[in-house]
């Protein structure tokens, strides 16, 4: 117990999206704290890091915010790659929001199969008198694509620090179960770009400003 409380964890977590559901809304309530009722339009893509403590073990994220406007689709790929957790954001008063979720699900298991660790996210719940996704309808696809479901409001900080920490922890079991699988309970080990390592060693730069 000792030796997995003393790992510390790199995680690389984007986030996909249509434009306007409150992807960078999240983002920015959850490692700044802060809500603006202006609409911001992501250029590409930005990105943010975040520390936190799971449970004692320590967490680095690398949270890369996507645009989600049509015409930067194709860049998606450059930016998730390697991701060990993806947030998928639709809002809950645009059904087509949430079927454009289900294209980047597929796009992801097929490039990053089931190593990568899944949320759908429905935003904007202090709209719920305009809600068109029903939560059933949601959650049962989010199950059957063995992703987890949640619903958020950036503006009201609802279920945004829930949603992070679930996904960290998850990524937490998926890295470890990998390490098991290579016959490496401890010490360093790499998944495409997470990072455990031991308090005891080293531990290796992170980068900055590289999506790769």
């Amino acid at each position: 117990m000792a030796e997995a409380e003393g790992r510390k964890y790199n995680f690389k977590v984007v986030l996909l999206g249509e434009g306007c559901v409150g992807k960078t809304s999240l983002v920015l309530r959850y490692v700044e704290n802060k809500f603006n009722d202006r609409h911001l339009s992501t250029m590409q893509a930005s990105f943010l890091n975040k520390r936190l403590n799971v449970g004692g073990k320590r967490v680095n994220l690398a949270i890369w915010d996507t645009a989600g406007q049509e015409r930067f689709h194709a860049l998606g790929p450059i930016y998730y790659r390697d991701s060990n957790g993806a947030i998928l954001v639709y809002d809950i008063t645009d059904e087509d929001s949430f079927q454009k979720v289900k294209n980047w699900v597929r796009e992801l298991r097929r490039m990053l199969g089931q190593d990568v660790a899944l949320c759908i996210v429905g935003n904007k719940i202090d709209l719920e008198k305009q809600r068109h996704v029903t939560i059933q309808e949601a959650e049962t696809y989010a199950a059957s694509v063995n992703a987890k479901h949640f619903h958020s409001s950036a503006k009201l900080n609802r279920g945004v620090e829930e949603l992070f920490l679930d996904l960290s922890k998850e990524m937490i079991t998926k890295s470890e179960g990998t390490l098991l699988r290579q016959g490496r309970p401890g010490g360093r080990g790499r998944r495409n770009n997470v990072v455990v390592v031991d308090d005891s060693k080293e531990e290796p730069p992170m980068k900055s400003g590289n999506c790769c």
